[in-house]
């Protein structure tokens, strides 16, 4: 017996055969017809050569600036509207070729500067002293390898949280912004690196999306970013806090040379060691400034003592009674009075004499 649905039935049954079969779709190709309804709904056409499917998107889940005949990638599930009209349920949608890229990139970096979004105030330095660093990438690229083995080369020592996630493709933007959700909620570590080697303009669009970049402007983590080659711009780069050229160059900015360190300890210790010989040989030299002005003094003051006493040498030498009796003087001792003995001592005898008559002298 055959089966017999109501209409409601049987789109419900198509769409639940649809979704199982074909959910996650990627498929590439032009857009046409494209408007937005109510400022909530965007709807195109995706057509190629021959063919043309309806598609659906939020716009609110729109994360890259769409334009008539952009070429894209889109991700998402077949479905049977209720009209019975077949349409594309969009999940995501990435332009494709360097010039759809460039114009999709410089029509949302033109948005999000009006916000501030990239606005150089926002932009946070990197921590001088680092130990724990989350990274974003893809464990087996050869940009994270490069990163690691720089990283452990320069100083080593440091706590690495790696995100594995892809780096790029429609599923990138998503698991980069949970890799970022994540690292920001542990709060473990103290700067977070994107980082992602080099390719071409289609790899490295995801790193364009929209909600992506705005996720990495809101980070409470500082975030350095070191994506494709030096000539690689991304929008995700210019909303990080600190852009390096390459994932090499991430590692060269967080970590501090070991090399270059031990050298700089080592200039140090030879200019600090110069400093203080050079300060002894000016405190010996003060030193000894200083003893031969002590000295000098000393030898002043003993040579100025030596001449007093000298002079009071010759003064006492010439008071000394001896002296004077040299000189044909008498001392003469005793009571000056008639009748009296007095003593006479000259320089060769002592005499002793009665006093016969005192006169005064006028």
């Amino acid at each position: 017996m055959e089966d017999k649905f109501t209409v409601s039935e049987f789109i419900a049954y198509c769409n639940q055969t649809l979704e199982y079969s074909y959910s996650g779709c990627v498929i590439e190709g032009e857009v046409t017809s494209l408007k937005t309804s109510q400022g909530k709904w965007v709807f195109f056409d995706l057509k190629d050569e021959e063919s043309s499917v309806n598609c659906f998107i939020p716009v609110w889940n729109l994360r890259v600036e769409l334009s008539e005949g952009m070429k894209v990638l889109v991700k998402g599930t077949p479905k049977v509207t209720a009209w019975g009209k077949f349409s594309l349920t969009v999940q995501a949608i990435q332009p494709v070729g360097e010039g759809n890229i460039k114009k999709s990139f410089e029509a949302l970096k033109k948005k999000l500067e009006k916000e501030g979004i990239f606005d150089a105030a926002k932009k946070r330095p990197l921590p001088r002293e680092l130990s724990r660093i989350g990274v974003i990438s893809s464990t087996q690229a050869a940009g994270y390898a490069d990163f690691i083995k720089i990283i452990n080369e320069r100083w080593g020592g440091l706590e690495i949280f790696v995100c594995h996630t892809q780096v790029q493709g429609l599923a990138a933007p998503d698991q980069i912004i949970r890799a970022l959700e994540y690292l920001n909620e542990r709060s473990e570590v103290e700067v977070i690196a994107i980082i992602r080697g080099g390719g071409s303009a289609d790899d490295l669009a995801c790193f364009n999306d929209e909600k992506l970049v705005r996720k990495i402007s809101s980070s409470k983590i500082p975030v350095i970013t070191g994506i494709g080659h030096e000539v690689d711009e991304s929008l995700s780069d210019l909303a990080a806090d600190v852009v390096a050229s390459t994932p090499s160059n991430a590692a060269q900015m967080l970590t501090r040379d070991k090399k270059a360190e031990i050298s700089n300890l080592h200039d140090n210790i030879l200019r600090i060691k110069t400093q203080i010989i050079s300060r002894i040989e000016l405190t010996q030299n003060d030193i000894k400034l200083k003893t031969v002005g002590i000295s000098a003094k000393i030898l002043s003051n003993i040579e100025s003592s030596i001449y007093k006493v000298d002079n009071l040498k010759r003064v006492l030498k010439s008071l000394n009674p001896e002296n004077v009796l040299k000189n044909g003087y008498a001392i003469i001792t005793g009571k000056i009075k008639i009748g009296e003995e007095i003593g006479i001592e000259t320089e060769e005898l002592k005499i002793k004499a009665k006093i016969s008559e005192v006169k005064e002298k006028k």
